[in-house]
């Protein structure tokens, strides 16, 4: 899979849905479209159950103070899933947003905060390489787990990205599902750590017709006030 078409973006979002789908209330900051997609189709598929906050947005965020807000929210034990990326993903979860030799990365601000008390942290990069995905990170902005294996309250649970998903179990990652296209040997050559793979790994399940119905209409249009481009993109395709 490659390439910034909508069936990948849609793909994508559904994935990551499913991995918050027990939540009630789940966070999304700012820059971050396929997970705000995702987020909303989650919201959907609970039918009320869920409540979601997306930073920037005019439609989907109740706090009125920003980012300071939310940690607030997050600190009393009440953001249940947050998505995080990051320029760099490291073998124990830790998370560089700062910079990785000369390329300099968009910064931490809370995603160490985050990352240490979201009982499920969902760390998404779409770009699945060894550029990204390292043996070790240069600097950790978001610290996973150490080599012990050594867990809290947060941290994270899962990484997808536009190869595969993992889970995060005991201080590292196993593979949960490959994508469509992909092996567990095509994930090993572009993965930069080591991962556990049991026999028999899945293949990840796309969305659903139902899936597809919302996210090319009422969830693109609620996304179109804070990101037209990728809500004008999700609507076009074979489908249009």
């Amino acid at each position: 899979m490659s390439g910034p078409d909508p069936d990948r973006a849609a793909f994508l979002a559904a994935v990551l849905a499913g991995l918050v789908a027990d939540s009630r209330t789940v966070a999304v900051g700012s820059n971050s479209p396929i997970p705000a997609a995702a987020a909303l189709l989650a919201e959907r598929r609970a039918s009320g159950r869920m409540t979601v906050s997306i930073l920037g947005s005019p439609r989907h965020n109740p706090f009125t103070d920003g980012g300071r807000e939310l940690f607030d929210f997050a600190a009393q034990g009440r953001l249940d899933s947050f998505f995080l990326g990051g320029g760099q993903i490291d073998g124990h979860g830790n998370v560089n947003l700062v910079r990785a030799g000369d390329q300099r990365f968009p910064g931490s601000y809370g995603s160490a905060y985050l990352l240490a008390l979201v009982p499920n942290v969902v760390l998404f990069r779409e770009e699945h390489s060894r550029r990204v995905l390292v043996p070790a990170v240069d600097f950790i902005s978001a610290r996973g787990s150490g080599p012990d294996g050594a867990y809290r309250t947060g941290g994270p649970r899962s990484l997808v990205t536009g190869r595969a998903v993992f889970r995060f179990a005991r201080g590292r990652f196993v593979l949960a599902s490959v994508h469509p296209g992909e092996t567990v040997e095509t994930v090993r050559a572009h993965t930069g750590f080591d991962f556990a793979a049991p026999t028999g790994v899945p293949v990840t399940p796309g969305p659903s017709a139902e899936d597809l119905r919302l996210l090319r209409g009422p969830i693109a249009d609620e996304l179109a006030p804070l990101y037209p481009r990728f809500a004008a993109r999700l609507l076009r395709g074979p489908h249009a």
